[in-house]
């Protein structure tokens, strides 16, 4: 018998505020030291009333624009009620009746192609503290620099079906949301986590398998393989009779490759929601919402046809650069300056790319002035600097965003030499001391003049327009 795995994701998404959602202590406490960012309202104190952060509400409202949610007009907080040594207050400060969002889709394409994923809910609430266990002492510590962090989760529905479609999902989310500005979305940095419930059924069949919860992945490959290793476990049980089935939470173990089984899944019920009687609802007028609406950006799919259409770029390079709202600005800043699509593009895509690549950054950690970077490539395009000494620049400018090219390509020696006279000196010198390229060259071998062309190249440290120094060394060649 055939099977197909079922899977909705909750992904639980840092809101890149200053501040917490509820009081004004700083809401960035990564690497921080523990409980520095705290104070008795986010700690949940006794007689301590929160105060809602109107940036969550429209990072919230954002979020749901992004993935084309209604937005509730009237959200309200509620109380989830659970007891962890992490949750000082015993209870979390969610949405349950009246999320911000609801009823939003997402388109997303694979190697099988688009398929529309869709959204539930997008409801805020507050994150939880952390625990830190010390193995060596056999203690552990909590720690609650994270407690009260805005958050919103992102409800999807059953729509997934296997790893790869997972993947461009998530994919999805992070870019529409760092386009709009209102998350990091770095799993690494656990501002964005993920749990899976994930069902197996007979293929073809509208009936949802028992249901198994792996709760706060944050790594995409961790979840891939988590999806593959549940997977192969439910069509085993089905199958063999391994095991039964049971609905509960588990726990994946990345380094053995393995889930295992942490309780029975909670049912809505064993949470005891409550309308806040704290937190006053939250109403949205016109003027709130149409504000709202009318900061949201370009779409990444409207930016990619845009520059397609209209810029004249190729599918290649715009479907790369979408990738990034990071890319996408500094692309637009340099072609406003240099005047050509197409080199702000190879810049970008080639040698800044590469410099990312080196530094083991991603595309969204691009920090250089993309003004700076349009004048740069028209530098280069100009003669005035040559592209190994542009490349050079380059680089100093991802250690320092203040520099200005041309000053600095003059500060250091960089701009092309138009001393004709101090060229033939050294394609002499070159000529000279190549004999055997020259003879190739002589013989017909036109590759050949490149050896005395990089020689001079490094002798000029680049300074020197190329065109030039080939004519030059032509012309010299001829006259032996």
């Amino acid at each position: 018998m055939k099977y197909e795995t079922v899977i909705g994701l909750e992904v639980h998404v840092e809101l890149a505020t200053k501040s917490k959602i509820f009081c004004s202590c700083s809401a960035h406490s990564y690497g921080a030291d523990p409980n520095s960012h705290v104070c008795p309202a986010c700690c949940g104190m006794p007689g301590m009333l929160p105060v809602v952060n109107k940036r969550v509400v429209d990072y919230g409202m954002k979020a749901g624009m992004m993935l084309n949610c209604h937005i509730n007009r009237t959200t309200t907080f509620d109380k989830k009620s659970y007891y962890y040594p992490d949750l000082p207050a015993a209870y979390q400060t969610t949405q349950w009746f009246a999320p911000v969002a609801v009823n939003g889709l997402v388109e997303i394409e694979t190697s099988k192609g688009k398929k529309s994923v869709r959204i539930k809910q997008i409801h805020m609430e507050e994150d939880a503290g952390k625990l830190v266990h010390d193995i060596r002492e056999d203690t552990t510590h909590v720690d609650f620099n994270r407690t009260s962090v805005p958050l919103i989760e992102i409800v999807s529905q059953p729509d997934l079906s296997s790893a790869e479609e997972v993947e461009a999902y998530l994919d999805r989310l992070k870019n529409l949301l760092r386009f709009a500005k209102v998350a990091e979305c770095e799993m690494a940095h656990g501002t964005m986590r993920c749990d899976v419930n994930l069902s197996v059924r007979p293929e073809g069949s509208d009936k949802l398998g028992v249901r198994t919860e792996m709760k706060n992945m944050n790594s995409i490959e961790a979840i891939k393989r988590a999806i593959e290793y549940e997977t192969a476990r439910h069509i085993d049980a089905l199958e063999h009779n391994t095991e039964v089935l049971v609905q509960e939470t588990r726990r994946w173990d990345d380094i053995k490759g393995k889930s295992f089984a942490m309780r029975s899944k909670e049912t809505a019920g064993d949470y005891r929601y409550f309308p806040d009687p704290n937190v006053m609802p939250v109403v949205i007028d016109d003027e709130w919402f149409d504000a709202i609406q009318s900061s949201l950006p370009e779409f990444p799919e409207v930016k990619r046809e845009r520059y397609i259409n209209e810029i004249g770029l190729s599918e290649y390079d715009a479907d790369q650069l979408v990738k990034s709202i990071a890319i996408c600005e500094c692309f637009e800043d340099a072609y406003a300056v240099c005047g050509s699509a197409k080199d702000s593009a190879n810049w970008l895509l080639s040698e800044c790319m590469n410099i990312l690549n080196a530094r083991q950054m991603t595309y969204d950690m691009l920090d250089i002035d993309g003004k700076a970077l349009g004048k740069l490539i028209k530098l280069v395009s100009d003669g005035k600097v040559g592209r190994a000494n542009g490349k050079k620049i380059l680089a100093d400018m991802f250690d320092n965003r203040d520099i200005e090219p041309e000053s600095y390509a003059k500060e250091n020696g960089y701009i092309v030499s138009n001393d004709t006279s101090l060229i033939e000196k050294v394609a002499k010198e070159a000529i000279a001391s190549n004999p055997r390229a020259v003879n190739d060259f002589k013989s017909g071998k036109e590759k050949a003049i490149m050896a005395l062309f990089g020689a001079c190249m490094k002798q000029l440290k680049g300074n020197c327009d190329p065109n030039t120094l080939k004519e030059i060394l032509v012309d010299q060649i001829n006259k032996i």
